[in-house]
């Protein structure tokens, strides 16, 4: 579906069941739900799908093992059934991962072996396989290049990996196809009230300028970090209800983790868990946690947090990773919903349950979350919508829902297997032309013609929605994606039929931004 033609839904005169702001992981999941139980829905992202938050994830669909430490059982519950429903609906995206935390003393073999025995048992029949103690030698020989100095045994254990950029684009694809509408690049300006209630959202298509009024029976505030933003648009005395927290991780070459299996740190220096991911044949490190006063698009890693990250991977790690090592950092932002009584409560430990609040004039905002438990999040606020008796009482059906690309047993040494069942299709395109099969970049594991193919079929506007989220080249290098800006622009400036003075500006702002993503 063209962009255009979603942008023209905007320009009929109609009345909306659900109005969704926030285009990442709850927005989407919220809009799917609500349009596949029928609502007349339509999603406004100011940006693009999950330009923030849910695009920098440690890529992790997990129950939360320090959530279960914390006494949390809860949210932990629910959370391993999620991902086992992530895994049953997309299984050409979400797959198990195998997880190893080194012990370097003797009792915390049996004791992790408990605890996590403890976790398999809640995921109930979603259980991923269960969790087993190996001895020094078998740690060694799964991860090679491990600490062996005063490493005693460790412990395996199951969750799920995932690419969250490209699981969000086939729910978008998944709203398109099932009558829902999704927008990005068109933000809400303002809220519409009659009577001190809310009745609509006065929305503006940023590419055009174009401003809509837009009637609705309700209206989701899931605007992530910049929920806050949005509940001032209700009320501009209301208090912040998130509390922002960074988390920041570098991507280093495979040689640092060969095998298949995953490393967690179970507690580093700040209390927190540290992952070492596979991940698109990179390996994702992190993360941090560090509390932010204002939320951006952008945000951009501390040097405390890289030299953290550093720190803690050459503890466990034989080889250390140096900042050269480095293929790209990136920072995203944790929307928690904090309590007013958290005072000075360090983020980490700040519930990740997700929370709904109702304003007086009918706003439903929620906060809090991962997406983990997207879909429970979903199915939450429009039962909240309607219980509040702004749409009808439907049954959610998303549990059983395969999304858009569902494929099961994907080839994942083939690096296109993240379009799954649209492969074909992709494969069909880049037979065209020559050109585009042939390697957008000689260190990038992309085609030419899946740059076509996200903006024909993705709605990818500007270069940075391909190379960063389409397309995950900015995280997995980005001097490399800086180096493939110009043909992507290229391409989008013929397809979308810009003139030279856009391409460049276009191939000048990716590059900026991409700096960001570079470790000097």
């Amino acid at each position: 579906m063209k962009r255009e033609q979603l942008i023209q839904q905007l320009g009929k005169n109609q009345t909306w069941d659900i109005i969704v702001i926030g285009g990442g992981a709850t927005g989407l999941g919220i809009a799917l739900d609500a349009t596949l139980r029928g609502f007349k829905t339509l999603l406004l992202e100011q940006h693009d799908f999950t330009k923030g938050t849910s695009s920098k994830s440690t890529k992790l669909v997990h129950g939360g093992v320090r959530y279960l430490a914390q006494g949390d059982v809860g949210l932990v519950i629910e959370a391993l059934r999620e991902r086992g429903l992530m895994l049953r609906n997309a299984p050409h995206l979400v797959k198990d991962q195998t997880f190893i935390i080194p012990n370097y003393a003797w009792w915390r073999g049996p004791f992790y072996t408990i605890g996590l025995t403890m976790y398999d048992i809640l995921a109930g029949r979603l259980s991923f396989g269960r969790s087993y103690y190996i001895g020094r030698k078998k740690v060694i020989n799964r991860i090679p290049t491990i600490r062996q100095n005063g490493l005693h045994s460790g412990v395996v254990y199951h969750d799920g990996q995932f690419d969250d950029s490209r699981l969000a684009v086939h729910l978008v694809r998944s709203i398109w196809e099932n009558g829902g509408t999704a927008v990005n690049y068109a933000g809400a300006k303002s809220l519409i009230k009659e009577n001190g209630e809310i009745t609509g959202v006065l929305a503006e298509d940023a590419q055009s300028g174009k401003e809509y009024k837009l009637a609705a029976k309700v209206v989701v505030n899931a605007a992530g970090v910049f929920v806050n933003d949005v509940i001032k648009m209700d009320n501009p005395n209301a208090p912040n209800l998130i509390r922002p927290s960074q988390g920041v991780h570098i991507v280093v070459d495979k040689e640092f983790l060969p095998g298949g299996d995953a490393l967690m740190i179970p507690k580093t220096d700040d209390g927190r868990v540290l992952f070492a991911v596979p991940w698109h044949n990179k390996i994702v490190i992190g993360t941090t946690d560090t509390p932010v006063n204002t939320p951006t698009l952008e945000p951009r890693a501390l040097a405390d947090e890289v030299d953290f990250i550093l720190r803690t991977a050459d503890r466990y790690l034989e080889k250390p990773v140096r900042r050269e090592d480095v293929r790209s950092i990136f920072a995203g932002l944790r929307p928690l919903a904090a309590p007013r009584s958290a005072g000075d409560k360090k983020t980490r430990e700040i519930s990740r349950n997700h929370k709904i609040i109702v304003s007086d004039a009918g706003l439903i905002t929620i906060t809090g979350g991962k997406w983990t438990t997207y879909r429970k999040m979903a199915q939450d606020v429009v039962d909240k919508a309607a219980a509040l008796g702004k749409v009808e009482k439907r049954s959610c059906t998303t549990e059983n829902f395969k999304i858009h690309g569902w494929k099961e047993n994907v080839d994942r040494s083939n690096p296109r297997y993240v379009y799954g069942s649209d492969l074909p299709e992709l494969e069909k395109l880049c037979a065209e032309r020559p050109e585009w099969n042939e390697p957008l970049h000689p260190q990038l594991p992309y085609l030419k013609g899946e740059v076509v193919w996200a903006v024909r079929n993705e709605a990818a506007q500007t270069v940075e929605d391909v190379l960063a989220r389409r397309l995950r080249a900015v995280l997995l290098d980005a001097r490399a994606a800086m180096e493939a800006a110009p043909f992507v622009a290229d391409v989008l400036a013929a397809e979308l039929q810009k003139d030279d003075a856009w391409k460049q500006r276009q191939i000048t702002e990716f590059t900026e931004q991409a700096k960001g993503y570079v470790l000097d």
